[in-house]
């Protein structure tokens, strides 16, 4: 899961080499803590936030799929 948001997240920032994703995770739920450079921060929320949360809506149809739940939050 990892490698997919990470994947996702490069291509659509400008500076590929600066996203960093770490999992954190606890019983029921693993959180995805996604880092890009500032200046692609509006790349991945988008538009009114369709963006960031399509890809949340493509993490929770994994998550149906493997009986866990995953969130994904991008850190300063």
């Amino acid at each position: 899961m990892k490698e997919l948001v990470e994947v996702i997240a490069k291509a659509l920032a400008d500076y590929p080499n600066r996203v960093h994703v770490r999992p954190v995770e606890a019983e029921y739920v693993t959180v995805f803590e996604l880092r890009v450079d500032p200046d692609d921060i509006r790349r991945i929320i988008g538009r009114q936030g369709r963006t960031i949360n399509a890809i949340r809506t493509i993490l929770n149809a994994v998550g149906v799929k493997l009986h866990r739940r995953f969130a994904l939050e991008i850190l300063d």
